[in-house]
């Protein structure tokens, strides 16, 4: 009976030794879950982006060009004003009577003049009868030139008094936007050198400068043979966006290029030229600049998120026919929405990992979910996995 005990216990002891060993046998995790998708077939243009400044097309610092008290301001500080548009007045006294002084001193000397020529012709007359002397007639054509000449000085000085008065009117040299007055009336200005009064932008249209990388400027002349003259035929396009834009609203010509490269940053500045009916651009903001590199073409394209980059360059992650996970090197372009362009590195038929990408480690299997193209849904059902 002791025995029977004995091997029982034996017995019980080695089966819970044996359940002990199977719970702790290694069991490995599934293959990791991954959307996979093939690249988008696309005709797409090929933009360069970079970043601007907008500048207005004119700028004048109006200025005192006469000596005077200035009497009235004829606008608001920021008015938006037209051509012509009288904006400050000097006054006009002195200057009126200047130009009076030389209005009546014309007159004098015409009276000179004309009394001058008469005598000229009457002495002639008289000379040749042998009635009076040469020296008389040299005397009174002497009279008579120098008559003419300080006419004409006196006209000159009318001429001067008028531009004088004219001064006196500030007057907007173009459409466009006044800054604050920086003299108000009452105060004496051009007295001893020119007094700046206010300064005016013209802002409609705009100008937007910026620089592209001697790369891409090579680039542009490989693309377009003609890309000179279309700029200065201001045929290139271009497009800006502001802070708050989303995408590039504001479309505009390419209309000036530098003709060399700055030898320190080697850029060459470019210049665009945008309609701006509205105001809604003003001098002196940051915009982001979009010009197109080619015409539209078919390429491939690939979400951004499914890019990786490592000190070897960018790369994507793909699921082979055995869905084992492979590290594809690429040559990207540039960004189309949320995609960006493959240049080099795909044919198009690969499936590309899009989710999950830090689990998904080359040489190892996954589950992937195939989905189409440019859907989120729909998906094709994957190979099993061997």
């Amino acid at each position: 009976m002791k025995q029977n005990y004995a091997g029982w216990a034996m017995f019980a002891a080695l089966l819970l030794i044996m359940a002990c060993g199977q719970g702790n046998v290694y069991a490995p995790p599934p293959p990791p879950q991954v959307t996979a998708m093939q690249p988008v077939r696309r005709m797409v243009t090929e933009y360069l982006e970079y970043t601007g400044n907008t500048q207005a097309v004119n700028t004048v610092q109006l200025q005192a060009r006469v000596q005077g008290f200035l009497e009235k301001v004829f606008f608001k500080d920021g008015d938006v004003v037209k051509k012509g548009q009288l904006l400050f007045l000097i006054q006009q006294d002195t200057y009126q009577a200047q130009l009076a002084q030389a209005e009546a001193q014309i007159l004098q000397q015409k009276a000179n003049y004309e009394h001058a020529a008469i005598e000229t012709a009457r002495y002639t007359r008289l000379v040749k009868q042998r009635a009076a002397a040469q020296t008389d007639l040299d005397n009174w054509r002497f009279q008579r030139d120098a008559s003419k000449a300080a006419m004409l000085a006196a006209q000159a000085a009318r001429d001067l008094a008028k531009l004088n008065l004219s001064y006196t009117r500030v007057v907007a040299p173009f459409n466009g936007r006044i800054n604050r007055r920086l003299k108000d009336p009452g105060n004496l200005v051009g007295a001893g050198e020119f007094t700046p009064l206010a300064d005016i932008n013209q802002i409609d249209p705009m100008y937007v400068y910026f620089t592209i990388s001697e790369l891409d400027l090579l680039r542009l002349m490989s693309t377009s043979q003609d890309l000179v003259s279309r700029i200065n035929a201001g045929k290139y396009p271009v497009a800006i966006g502001l802070a708050d834009n989303k995408g590039y609203p504001f479309k505009g010509a390419l209309d000036f290029a530098a003709i060399t490269l700055d030898p320190n940053t080697g850029t060459l500045l470019l210049r665009g030229i945008f309609p701006n009916p509205d105001n809604k651009l003003i001098p002196g903001l940051f915009t982001r600049v979009r010009i197109p590199l080619a015409e539209k073409r078919f390429s491939l394209l690939v979400p951004q998120v499914a890019l990786g980059y490592d000190q070897q360059g960018p790369y994507v992650l793909i699921v082979n026919d055995q869905n084992v996970v492979e590290r594809r090197p690429v040559k990207t372009g540039a960004p189309v929405d949320n995609l960006r362009i493959v240049e080099e590195g795909l044919t198009g038929d690969e499936w590309v990992i899009t989710t999950n990408l830090i689990r998904a480690i080359p040489g190892r299997p996954v589950q992937p979910e195939r989905l189409e193209s440019g859907t989120s849904g729909a998906a094709k059902p994957a190979p099993p996995t061997p």
